[in-house]
């Protein structure tokens, strides 16, 4: 996986994992479902952490480790951007 890829992949995985969090109506019309759906995702998370690129910005695996997704995407969108 290219360096440009694995930000793009970890970037739409980042923001799947919100919209899981934020879509409440998922949550309460099928919770075993979302449930499976943000395990998924995490795991996913988890091991594109493990893969991390080297030159990656510094505070990335810190917010991956954290779990401050939206802190990772916002340093993953500024990383693509410039």
């Amino acid at each position: 996986m290219t360096s440009t890829s694995f930000y793009q992949t970890l970037a739409a995985a980042l923001q799947e994992r919100l919209d899981i969090i934020a879509d409440h109506a998922w949550r309460d019309r099928d919770p075993a479902a979302h449930l499976e759906a943000l395990k998924r995702v995490s795991l996913e998370l988890a091991e594109m952490r493990t893969q991390i690129p080297p030159g990656a910005p510094p505070k990335l695996n810190h917010y991956l480790l954290q779990c401050s997704y939206a802190k990772a995407l916002a340093v993953v969108e500024a990383h693509q951007a410039g």
